[in-house]
Order: C-alpha cells, then structure tokens, then sequence
C-alpha cells in the first residue's frame, strides 16, 4: 500500500474535508477511485476544490484539496475523520518509465551496501519530516541509522538488483564530541 494523502480537518459543514494529496500532481489523488485507510475502510473522494494555499515548513506553497467522501454528510462526520491517512494498492499506481525515478514505496525492503559492497542492511521506511527524505535502515551491523536521501548519499537505486548504495562520510557513525559513550545513568 502506498500512501497517497492524509484527511487534515473538516472544511465547512456539509461533511466536506480538507485532503492533503502526496501525489506529484496533487489532484490526481482523485484519479485513483476509492482509497483506504490502515484499518480498510474504503474512502470514494470527489474533488469539489482546492483551500487556499498556505506556506510550508521552508517557505513552499502546499495544495489542500476540498473533498466530498460518500457517505459524510455533516461537519461532525467530516471532523471524525481528521487524521486518517489514505492508501492506494501500489499495482494501481502507473508504471514509471525512467530509470532515475521510482516510487518512495518502492525503496522499502531494498539491501543497502557500502561504497565497498559491505551490507549496511535494508531499508526499513521512508520518512519525510520536512526537511526532505530520510531512509531509515536496520539489520546491519550499525544497527538502525537513518540517511537523508540525497544523491550525494545514496548515489545508486538498483530496484532492478533490489539494492541501494551509500556513499557515507568516514566520520558518519562517529560519536560527536563530548557526547556519552553508553547509555547515560542518573544516580
């Protein structure tokens, strides 16, 4: 399942929501027919607008949709929503003919190597807190460590291979000065 967007708030009060889409073109989350949410409920969104744009974290423009969803009528249904994240089964997503691009979903569950060929593990999400995409790898002998996804990190996606490299400072999982060597303890 790949998430798609997110119902942020309830917008006037005839049961119409405020989505935020995470597709490339943000009205095209309509495009997909009817989404879930995590526990498979099933969600039909009829697009009737866009909320004004507000500012992001670092200043980028963000387009919320205004949604009408079969079966919400009223505010207090609509704001009963808020929250719920919406998914679509990733065979329904369109093929990606360039190789340099792939879906986010995509890189979950790929081996990570070292510019060595050393395995680093796999991926095991990935994240975007604002600031811009971060892999979040576990099972290797690091343990669990994140890297932003930039090229400069991660300069190969193999999803033909199923792997990623890195290209790591030598200095990446040094501790900084004066930090602890171990769990700190309080007496």
């Amino acid at each position: 399942m790949v998430l798609m967007g997110a119902i942020i708030g309830a917008h006037g009060v005839k049961g119409e929501v405020k989505v935020k889409s995470f597709a490339a073109e943000p009205a095209a989350i309509a495009a997909y027919g009817a989404l879930t949410d995590k526990a498979g409920r099933s969600f039909e969104l009829a697009l009737v607008g866009r909320a004004s744009p507000r500012k992001a974290p670092g200043g980028k423009s963000q387009d919320i949709l205004i949604a009408r969803i079969k079966g919400v009528g009223d505010r207090n249904a609509a704001e009963a929503l808020k929250g719920v994240e919406l998914f679509v089964s990733r065979d329904r997503l369109p093929a990606v003919a360039d190789a340099e691009e792939f879906y986010l979903a995509d890189l979950i569950g790929l081996a990570a190597f070292d510019r060595d060929g050393r395995p680093m593990g796999r991926v095991a999400s990935v994240d975007n807190f604002g600031a811009g995409d971060v892999l979040s790898l576990e099972g290797g002998p690091q343990g669990a460590f994140d890297v932003a996804f930039t090229r400069a990190l991660v300069p190969v996606v193999d999803l033909a291979q199923g792997r990623i490299a890195l290209d790591l400072p030598d200095d990446f999982f040094a501790r900084p000065e004066g930090s602890p060597e171990g769990p700190e303890t309080v007496n």
